[in-house]
């Protein structure tokens, strides 16, 4: 058991959330061989007593690849909620056939943000995830975007699995993203660094790219993943930024070996 959490305390719970760019290829359809290797190491890890929530986005790409063409609707959030929708079930199958080939079982978790308020939203959530955990079951989570309102809405997955790892008490998240980590300055430049730990506290928000998103793109870049990761790790929670595309990625950082950016507090 590898003893990297707070204080020397044994990992037992992780949050990993990969982002659309991790599972897509550049004409954003969703690549299973690269769903097939995260699983692998979930499942891995699994065997080693340590669970895992996944934070999955994709469902929008995954809607798009059917309906692209033959979508009547202009508007950008019906368009949204169709495609994700759609998607959503798609992305469910793809995780249930990899998690069934390593003997495991998953569960979709769909979620608002008015389900992560103080009351009896929030303990619903906490018996629905500790239920499933409780059961090895790995939970799927993901924004409810077919019906969640403009004010209920998450700023994006790296919200929602900061809420999830605040809500589990979870001993690590990990953000996975197509980059290494956050550097000092644009990724492709030769002379950019990567960070590759740093804490709340640091100034490095100045180093953040601006980019454009598609449609069927994530709603998340650098700017959330840093500002999620810092508030994550204000509660304790250490924060990787790394690299989903790399090999074995998630079993490196749950090993303390070096990989991405670490935030802590």
């Amino acid at each position: 058991m590898p003893d990297r959490a707070l204080g020397g305390k044994p990992i037992r719970r992780i949050v990993v959330k990969v982002g659309t760019h991790v599972i897509t290829n550049k004409d954003n359809r969703i690549v299973s061989k690269v769903l097939a290797q995260l699983v692998e190491q979930i499942a891995y890890l699994y065997e080693q007593g340590i669970v895992s929530v996944l934070v999955s986005s994709g469902s929008v790409s995954a809607g798009k690849e059917v309906m692209s063409r033959g979508l009547k609707a202009t508007d950008k959030i019906t368009r949204r909620q169709v495609f994700s929708a759609i998607g959503q079930p798609r992305m469910m199958r793809h995780y249930y056939n990899l998690f069934q080939d390593h003997g495991m079982r998953c569960a979709q978790v769909l979620a608002t943000k008015r389900d992560f308020d103080l009351g009896r939203h929030r303990d619903n959530m906490v018996n629905c995830y500790e239920g499933l955990l409780g059961e090895g079951v790995i939970p799927i989570a993901n924004e409810d975007d077919a019906v969640s309102l403009s004010m209920s809405t998450f700023t994006d997955n790296d919200e929602l699995a900061s809420l999830v790892a605040e809500l589990i008490n979870a001993d690590m998240l990990i953000l996975l993203t197509d980059t290494e980590g956050l550097y000092n300055g644009h990724p492709e430049d030769a002379n950019s660094q990567l960070i590759p730990h740093l804490h709340v506290d640091d100034p490095v928000e100045q180093y953040i790219q601006k980019n454009v998103k598609g449609e069927a793109e994530g709603r998340g870049g650098m700017e959330s993943k840093l500002r999620v990761a810092k508030r994550t790790a204000r509660l304790n929670i250490p924060t990787f930024i790394a690299n989903g595309k790399k090999d074995n990625i998630i079993t490196d950082i749950v090993y303390g070996k070096p990989a991405g950016t670490k935030v802590t507090g």
